[in-house]
């Protein structure tokens, strides 16, 4: 973790402001996963692409601001410490080169993936699942997006065991268009299609939706500021938490129109 006066080097553009910011919410927010949930040998292998925050959450720009990529990095704690908990998880990688957001998401206990191969978000997972097979080859996998902050790690044990073996299974996001996790049992590949609506090619691809109707903190990704009213609605974890107390009313009101 950086000092509290220091200017983390993956916010190329932002002021010094921000930056101590930052590493000031981390310093009180980030809270390494007890020893018992970290030491899980058994589960699934779950990967979590983080993007380099000075590129994070762009639509959320204009209602955040300057605490955009604090956003971004919340969002992802939180992912993560949530998953962490899930006693179906045996273990989270994090798929990312960012030099602040890295290093925080291994403190959680996260099993920190770097060397991306470019391309975006789905070579990312590619080269996460490689990984994920090498340190437990038996373990079924899932992607799961890093944008949601209400995740309840009950909520995500419920999806993961509704995942038949073998084979493919996915869970749409809240509008119904992208896709929050993507599954496969062991022995299978992952082929992961996110990105826009990845709902339709997750389908065409052969993978089964998962018809969920009870795991809203799982479906709830936050890409606009009413997604991010929505997540609050639910319940954020602490890292989130802080950064929204930070805007106030800048947000939309919760439940409201934006």
């Amino acid at each position: 973790m950086t000092n509290s006066t220091s200017h983390p080097a993956g916010l190329s553009g932002a002021d010094s402001r921000t930056g101590a910011r930052m590493a000031r919410m981390t310093q009180h927010t980030v809270r390494p996963v007890s020893p018992a949930a970290r030491g899980r040998s058994s589960g699934w292998s779950l990967i979590v692409p983080v993007k380099a925050l000075a590129r994070a959450k762009t639509r959320l720009g204009e209602y955040a601001g300057e605490q955009r990529a604090e956003l971004a990095l919340a969002f992802a704690l939180d992912t993560v410490t949530a998953a962490l908990n899930c006693p179906a998880v045996g273990r989270v990688l994090v798929v990312c080169d960012d030099p602040l957001a890295g290093p925080l998401l291994a403190r959680l206990g996260a099993v920190l993936v770097t060397d991306e191969p470019g391309g975006g978000l789905n070579p990312a997972l590619a080269h996460g699942a490689a990984r994920a097979r090498v340190l437990a080859p038996d373990a079924p996998l899932a992607a799961l997006s890093a944008d949601l902050p209400a995740l309840r790690p009950d909520e995500l044990a419920r999806v993961l065991a509704s995942v038949p073996a073998p084979g493919r299974a996915f869970l749409a996001d809240s509008p119904g268009i992208g896709t929050t996790l993507l599954a496969c049992s062991p022995g299978h590949p992952l082929e992961p299609a996110f990105g826009g609506a990845s709902r339709a090619r997750h389908t065409a691809g052969g993978a089964l939706e998962l018809a969920l109707l009870d795991v809203p903190s799982v479906r709830r990704d936050v890409d606009t500021a009413a997604d991010l009213a929505e997540a609050l609605r639910l319940g954020v974890g602490r890292c989130t938490a802080a950064v929204a107390a930070v805007l106030g009313s800048e947000l939309p009101a919760v439940g409201g129109a934006v």
